[in-house]
């Protein structure tokens, strides 16, 4: 009959055990000092390896040849205890065996010899589960034991378990295992089963196991249901995980706040049968890692990534403030926890996102403190630089003496400008009109809404984006979906990705586009938004441009960073 692979590679001495060094060497020492005592306490989360090191001690504390601390397995002895034949090792389920009576049994029990082994061993597993009573007795023997009698007590919940007993146990926390050391003894395991398992796939199932050695090895199984070669796909397949790209996707639809695309991206993964509360739960941890990224000083070493994975997360990271992630974490989490109360999984989901991809749904004290975020650090730093959201200038802006001539739109800090070659002089042609004066406004700022409806379509801006694949990735990735207009030296870019213009707002960034621009058209550029009277009556009557309004009449210069 088949075996499981956690009972098949379940270990038979300390030197096996993975991830819990400090409990092994400890053990160790105490075993080859002679230093045996009478109750031991193992407490930690499932799969950590409590009741397999309860079973290896009890192996050791009986060996009649043991190697440095550890049983030698090969023993009489341990032969008996590896089977389940020995009469004086004893493995008790306190969830089936609860009350006062199977306590006072064992009572009984203690006070006869060994009849084959050193010591009568009782590994007591979810000991928590006692009764008052049952605790009571069982406290009684722990109080007084015979010199023959090991007790091993193993609990997920030592918070349950009285004092009086912890005090008179040697305890000992198994912490969760690394996911390094469970990809280890899964790519170990691998090479004695004679299949094949890639490292990523190996620390994707060390990642979903959450520290669980047992957890681990249960996916591997399923995984080599699907087959032999297992990679990330087989992973995701066997534990019903949604892909990263869903995830790095739906994270952009939240940062660009494009909420169309976030509820198809949902409806697409819940037709795929995808678990909605699972992939709630990897969205949340999803922005965690962006969270520890923000945060931490070498997340590298906490967040499981690819390194092509780890990269996107930095870029995504970048456009958010720390006060917005742990918003976005606050709202899932809150979707999460009403899931399969009443409202449907997947409605609690889609309105989860409905409210990240449109803050002002949201009147909480979180979102408005999301909401302003930007604006507290404008003013902090006092810079003064026109945005998007700023353009154009109002009418009642107070003018300028001198008006200065109309800058670059996205030009932040003052700077070189790149050598350009002349523009060649156009052949006179009768038909062909002199080059338009771009409208201002009084302030002298540039009128975006004029230039937009005066522009005609750019039909070489797919070229360009192209072009941009080969300079920089994210910049043509944000720029995927959009067009361009032209209205003579004024090139205004129409993009629902607001990423766009924030990458178009860094002076490198802008660099690379304008001389792709120069590359293929030989004409140098002035970039810029694309924008219709009605966007801007919209962006006018958005709460949060009013509150911008008002700071800018106050005397204060915001920009967006």
């Amino acid at each position: 009959m088949y075996q499981a692979l956690y009972r098949k590679y379940r270990p038979k001495t300390f030197d096996d055990v993975a991830g819990q060094e400090h409990i092994t060497t400890t053990l160790k020492n105490e075993l080859k000092n002679g230093r045996v005592s009478h109750a031991y306490l193992f407490t930690g989360s499932r799969g950590t390896g409590k009741t397999t090191c309860a079973k290896i001690l009890a192996k050791a504390v009986n060996c009649l040849d043991p190697k440095d601390g550890s049983p030698c397995g090969e023993c009489e002895i341990c032969r008996e205890i590896d089977s389940g034949r020995s009469i004086d090792v004893f493995e008790i389920d306190a969830a089936s065996n609860r009350k006062i009576e199977y306590v006072r049994d064992i009572i009984d029990e203690v006070q006869t010899a060994p009849h084959r082994c050193k010591y009568r061993v009782y590994i007591i597993d979810e000991v928590h589960m006692l009764t008052a009573e049952a605790f009571n007795a069982l406290l009684k023997i722990l109080e007084e034991p015979p010199k023959h009698v090991v007790f091993i007590l193993a609990t997920t919940e030592v918070h349950k378990i009285l004092l009086t007993i912890q005090s008179r146990c040697q305890r000992f926390d198994f912490h969760r295992i690394p996911p390094r050391d469970i990809a280890d003894r899964l790519l170990h395991v691998a090479e004695c089963e004679g299949v094949t398992l890639t490292d990523s796939a190996a620390m994707l199932i060390a990642s979903v196991s959450d520290g669980a050695m047992r957890d681990a090895l249960s996916l591997m199984d399923r995984c080599l249901a699907i087959s032999k070669n297992v990679d990330d796909t087989v992973v995701r397949s066997a534990s019903g995980l949604a892909g990263r790209e869903y995830l790095f996707d739906l994270a952009a639809c939240v940062i660009n706040k494009n909420t169309a695309m976030a509820l198809e991206i949902i409806d697409r993964l819940y037709r795929d049968a995808k678990d909605m509360p699972k992939l709630c739960d990897e969205l949340i941890a999803h922005f965690r890692a962006l969270m520890l990224i923000k945060s931490v000083k070498n997340p590298r070493n906490i967040v499981v990534f690819t390194d092509d994975e780890f990269e996107r997360s930095q870029t995504q990271a970048d456009y958010l403030s720390l006060a917005e992630i742990v918003y976005y974490m606050d709202v899932l989490s809150r979707a999460y926890q009403r899931m399969g109360k009443g409202t449907g999984d997947r409605t609690e989901l889609e309105m989860a996102l409905v409210k990240l991809c449109s803050p002002e749904l949201d009147v909480t004290n979180e979102s408005v403190a999301a909401r302003l975020t930007a604006l507290e650090r404008a003013v902090k730093k006092g810079i003064s630089v026109q945005t998007r959201s700023e353009l154009p200038v109002g009418e009642n802006e107070p003018a300028e003496e001198k008006p200065e001539p109309a800058k670059e739109i996205f030009e932040q800090k003052p700077e070189e400008k790149p050598e350009i070659k002349p523009e060649p002089k156009p052949e006179p042609e009768p038909e062909v009109k002199a080059e338009k004066t771009a409208p201002k406004t009084q302030s002298g700022s540039v009128d975006i809404v004029k230039l937009s409806l005066e522009a005609a379509p750019f039909p070489q801006w797919v070229e360009v984006v192209e072009a941009l694949k080969s300079t920089s990735r994210s910049i043509a990735a944000a720029f995927s979906g959009s067009s361009a207009y032209e209205n003579g030296a004024y090139l205004l870019i129409d993009s629902k990705n607001s990423m766009a213009f924030e990458l178009l707002k860094k002076g490198d960034m802008r660099k690379k586009v304008r001389d792709i621009l120069l590359q293929i058209t030989g004409k140098p550029y002035k970039l810029g938004p694309y924008k219709t009277e009605t966007q801007k009556e919209a962006e006018q009557s958005d709460p949060l441009n009013s509150f911008k309004e008002k700071l800018r009449d106050s005397g204060v210069n915001y920009t967006e960073e």
